[in-house]
């Protein structure tokens, strides 16, 4: 009969740590991750100080510039060997569940993510919960500087509140609880919480190296993420 119990949960390396780890294991400066990713060094070095906050725009830039799985920087540490597969290979049989209040929480008071299935690598799916605070494209462009853009699809489903979302191509909408939007990740996009408390999104990215047919790649045509 198969163990049921939950496995001890694996202390987590600090995303920033986990950069510079992997920066210094591949023997690159900086300045050479600056010029991977598109992103300036000061902004690398806060990065990596956890001084800045990791968007998801941001970790998917740092994970093709280092040429790694996105997991392998939000991963619990020493836990990547037991639930890793192969990128080339089509994963079978695999399994993980997060426990109500776990996964890894980062980014900052207007936009705090939990990153989920953080144990599995190599994986096709990115999902996360996010909860919004900043109710104008104002305090967004303050904290993300533009629109949101990264290849591959993106969907999310609004669990409580409500969503404003902002593209670059249409007309807001105003999303409520249960409602859902599947879109292009090279959009400009933004998501604004409406009312007087938080909204919080359920969402699904495709992974960094996940390989889609028709998937454009944004990373070359749009190498600023500052």
């Amino acid at each position: 009969m198969l163990d049921a119990s939950p496995a001890p949960i694996t202390p987590r390396q600090p995303p920033g740590e986990a950069i510079r780890a992997l920066r210094k294991r591949l023997g690159l400066t900086l300045g050479e991750v600056s010029k991977r990713t598109g992103m300036s060094v000061s902004t690398l070095s806060k990065l990596e100080k956890g001084h800045a906050s990791l968007s998801y725009e941001k970790l998917h830039l740092i994970a093709r510039g280092l040429n790694v799985d996105m997991s392998q920087v939000i991963a619990p540490a020493g836990n990547h060997s037991a639930s890793a597969a192969s990128p080339h290979t089509r994963a079978t049989g695999r399994r993980t569940i997060q426990r109500s209040g776990e996964g890894l929480p980062l980014g900052n008071p207007n936009y705090g993510t939990t990153y989920l299935a953080t144990e599995l690598l190599n994986k096709r799916l990115i999902p996360m919960i996010t909860t919004i605070q900043a109710r104008s494209i104002e305090e967004f462009l303050k904290e993300f500087g533009d629109f949101v853009r990264h290849p591959g699809e993106e969907f999310s489903y609004v669990i409580e509140g409500q969503v404003e979302f902002h593209t670059e191509l249409y007309a807001p909408v105003v999303l409520n609880a249960g409602d859902s939007i599947y879109f292009d990740g090279n959009m400009g996009h933004a998501y604004l919480a409406v009312g007087d408390v938080p909204s919080r999104l359920l969402t699904v990215c495709e992974s960094a190296g996940s390989d889609h047919p028709g998937k454009a790649d944004a990373h070359e045509a749009r190498p600023s993420a500052d």
